[in-house]
């Protein structure tokens, strides 16, 4: 196996199989991916990221192999995070997304890569992130993450991606089920894929009102585009207002303004991470652990003070940065 450096240092001369294996590191947790990921880090920032999300039938897979086809039309170098179920016996990707995208694994300006969701309710881990960076780092233009499918509370993929795109089809039951609460916030372009399917222009008008009621507003209205992915009908429309997107965010403070939230969002969840690991070795050696919990269950002790206790340490540290900050 290769040191970290000599990985780092192949893929950013465009190895491949380097690109692969520093992924792997990411995916398994390695100790050597913290590393990797700290050296690849000044290379990042140059990669614009789409994420394509909606309800399970949808076509996402379908859309994400056309869109990358027309960025390539365009000489773009496209990069695609496929997240899949996780499977039950291996705790893998089902692969699922990738075997429908094999006519643009042989491309070499494409990198496709399925990962697991691994239980995560919104359908992407911390690897995923880490993913993003390794690519961008690659120097792949665009990054497509296809996610899992979604539900009403997977909204991960807006704090992660600079354009959202989320899919609905005709003819699933309740067509703007999987649209509600916080979904339709989170999208900048909204697609009715199967377009050439019955009821393809009632819920094109349904999502037309769902977004005139929304009290949220901003100088880009999403747009509701047709497309047919199976017959690539609509995907051009769909690549240039991907691309009219990014120039929107660009020319504005838009760009800048999701990256700063995503970057503060990312370093508290690092620090929570961190936090959470220190915590769960202290307890995991802690002999009295077990008494406490045998207490918690007798009702001898609620379970609220000792976790006060347990983080008593970081109360104190709050208290005398509050002070310090005070006096700046």
């Amino acid at each position: 196996m290769p040191s970290t450096e000599e990985l780092v240092n192949d893929a950013l001369s465009g190895s491949v199989r380097a690109l692969a294996k520093l992924i792997t590191l990411v995916e398994n947790e390695m100790p050597e991916a913290l590393e990797a990921l700290r050296r690849l880090y000044p290379k990042t920032g140059k990669a614009f990221i789409i994420g394509i999300t909606g309800p399970p039938g949808s076509g996402k897979s379908t859309l994400t192999d056309k869109i990358t086809k027309e960025l390539r039309k365009k000489d773009f170098t496209v990069g695609i995070i496929a997240v899949d179920p996780t499977s039950p016996f291996t705790g893998g990707a089902l692969l699922g997304d990738r075997l429908r995208m094999q006519d643009i694994t042989s491309d070499e300006g494409v990198f496709v890569r399925s990962m697991a969701t691994r239980g995560t309710l919104g359908g992407l881990t911390k690897a995923t992130a880490d993913t993003i960076k390794i690519l961008d780092a690659f120097g792949k233009d665009f990054i497509i993450i296809e996610t899992v499918g979604v539900g009403q509370d997977e909204v991960d993929i807006v704090k992660t991606a600079d354009t959202t795109i989320l899919i609905s089809v005709p003819g699933l039951g309740d067509d703007i089920q999987a649209l509600k609460a916080g979904i339709m916030e989170i999208a900048d372009i909204f697609v009715v894929n199967k377009a050439d399917r019955e009821g393809a222009d009632r819920l094109m008008t349904e999502l037309s009102l769902m977004l005139g009621l929304s009290p949220a507003k901003s100088a880009w209205r999403p747009p509701i585009l047709k497309t047919v992915g199976t017959l690539g009908e609509g995907i051009s429309e769909l690549a240039e207002t991907i691309l009219a997107h990014r120039k929107f965010l660009e020319e504005g403070e838009g760009l800048i303004k999701k990256r700063n939230i995503r970057a503060r969002e990312e370093i508290i969840n690092l620090i929570e991470k961190e936090i959470s690991k220190y915590i769960h070795k202290m307890l995991k050696y802690d002999l009295a652990f077990d008494e406490v919990i045998e207490k918690v269950v007798a009702r001898e002790k609620d379970p609220y003070s000792y976790a006060q206790t347990v983080t008593e340490p970081f109360a104190r540290y709050y208290q005398i940065y509050k002070v310090d900050k005070a006096k700046v």
